[in-house]
């Protein structure tokens, strides 16, 4: 593994996991907070003042009602990157149950039913564990889309508790054995029989969509008694969420899944139940972090952004394409005002085989080395590539008059150094290096004391910041 070799390499992993990056005058203001300051800062998104969010009403009309998928789409990426800058674990954080909690337009077809869904992410999903998952058996987005609007007491329909077991909390299985029973996805199911809402898709008001609201139909509700992993009640929906999330299984699973998001890249979750993790000792801490705190996801990533694993961890995952298109347009300072284009940017993530808002199947995304295949990589190459190297972005102008200003002349190697420290810290291999150095090299010494030679040097720098962006090692956050 590597480790962070200063303070401001720290806080720039810590910022690319508990965010989408930082800027350098980002980095350089958390150092000066310090470390363990700066991740309570970014643990209490509630304590710093949000975005103003009615731009987005004076430059995209229908956001408030989202008719469609574009408007959804340029409100998911503009709040994450926007909020990169004031409330990064927020995002982060609704980015993250987005990939477990995996719903899609696909099905549901109401695009701010999805928003209010990400919404509920943003509120609680640093919060209880057993609490987010009543919310989300709440949410008319996650009724429609496991089909528990018709889980009738006569006639169950087992989607939605099966999902909760299998991809939600307990995941299929723990260390070679089964964590659950097909009686168990009956009883879950008969236990949320009535979990219904109001989905009028044909009435409208003027601006849109009537919104889908949570309904209890009592008259449709199983009270008979139920046993579910062992234990037996006329358990109610909430009651066998209890039972699910004090279950050892779904600490492991949830904790895997933060690792894996946050950490390390883990293997597939289809494989966890007959494979280790990665690091068995960090997942035993975070699950003692799990119950000590009452199922505290919050708590949970105070223990994995102040331990040494996840410090050790840098540049030990594939980023995301959200990361990959939201963290490079945090860095060059693009679309932090709602202008037209930001659907553009969007749809990058699309075509690097992420479809926000429409995932490929209630499993979610396969992470890691999965994301990335021949097409994808052209165009995360490409994307990067072209935006650090675009002078009419404010923050690769930026970066480039902090450079450049800073001597009256670089090396090679000194110019490199200046990028790679100014992108966030960026590691590059041995023979990576040696490489782009090389080409830098060609021009002999880089100086910036006239207004002819400052030409060449920014070029020069441009060309730098262009290949960093080009490197296998710029996809590893």
């Amino acid at each position: 593994m590597t480790t962070a070799t200063t303070d401001k390499a720290l806080i720039a992993h810590l910022l690319r996991r508990a965010g989408f990056g930082a800027t350098f005058e980002e980095i350089e203001k958390y150092a000066e907070l310090g470390y363990e300051e700066t991740v309570e800062h970014l643990l209490h998104p509630e304590r710093t003042p949000d975005i103003e969010e009615d731009l987005l009403e004076r430059y995209y009309i229908d956001w408030k009602e989202s008719r469609n998928i574009e408007g959804a789409l340029v409100e998911t990426v503009y709040r994450f990157n926007a909020r990169a800058g004031v409330r990064p674990l927020q995002e982060k954080i609704a980015l993250f149950w987005h990939h477990v909690f995996a719903t899609g337009l696909a099905k549901v077809l109401h695009e701010k039913t999805i928003l209010n869904q990400m919404d509920l992410f943003r509120r609680h999903g640093l919060d209880s564990y057993r609490d987010l998952l009543v919310y989300l058996a709440r949410d008319p987005a996650m009724i429609f889309w496991l089909d528990n609007n018709v889980n009738h007491k006569d006639a169950i329909n087992e989607n939605w508790g099966r999902e909760l077991l299998e991809l939600f909390s307990m995941g299929i299985g723990m260390d070679g054995h089964d964590n659950y029973t097909e009686e168990d996805v009956k009883e879950v199911a008969r236990a949320f029989t009535g979990w219904t809402m109001d989905d009028d898709n044909t009435a409208s008001i003027p601006f849109g969509k009537m919104p889908w609201l949570f309904r209890f139909d009592s008259d449709d509700h199983d009270y008979g008694e139920k046993t579910v992993l062992g234990e037996t009640g006329n358990f109610t929906g909430e009651e066998v969420i209890d039972v699910i999330a004090k279950q050892p299984s779904t600490a492991r699973f949830i904790c895997r899944h933060l690792y894996n998001f946050f950490v390390a890249d883990e293997v597939p979750v289809p494989s966890w139940r007959d494979t280790p993790p990665l690091d068995p000792d960090a997942i035993s801490l975070m699950e003692d972090a799990y119950f000590e705190s009452n199922y505290d996801v919050r708590s949970i990533l105070r223990l994995v952004f102040n331990s040494e694993f996840f410090k050790n961890a840098l540049f030990q995952k594939v980023k995301n394409p959200a990361e990959v298109v939201c963290g490079t347009m945090h860095i060059v300072g693009s679309n932090k005002f709602p202008i037209q284009g930001i659907f553009e940017e969007a749809l990058e993530c699309r075509y690097m085989n992420q479809d926000l808002l429409n995932p490929p199947s209630v499993e979610g995304w396969h992470t890691g080395k999965e994301w990335i295949d021949s097409g994808s990589l052209v165009e995360r190459i490409n994307y990067v590539a072209d935006e650090l190297s675009d002078t009419n972005k404010p923050g690769v102008r930026a970066m480039v008059d902090r450079l450049l200003s800073s001597a009256p002349a670089f090396t090679p190697e000194a110019l490199l150094d200046g990028c790679l420290e100014l992108l966030g810290y960026v590691e590059l291999k041995d023979e990576t290096r040696s490489d782009l150095v090389e080409h830098l090299s060609r021009t002999g010494e880089i100086r910036t004391d006239n207004t002819e030679d400052r030409t060449s040097a920014e070029q020069l720098m441009l060309r730098a910041l262009k290949m960093i962006g080009a490197t296998r090692e710029y996809q590893f956050g």
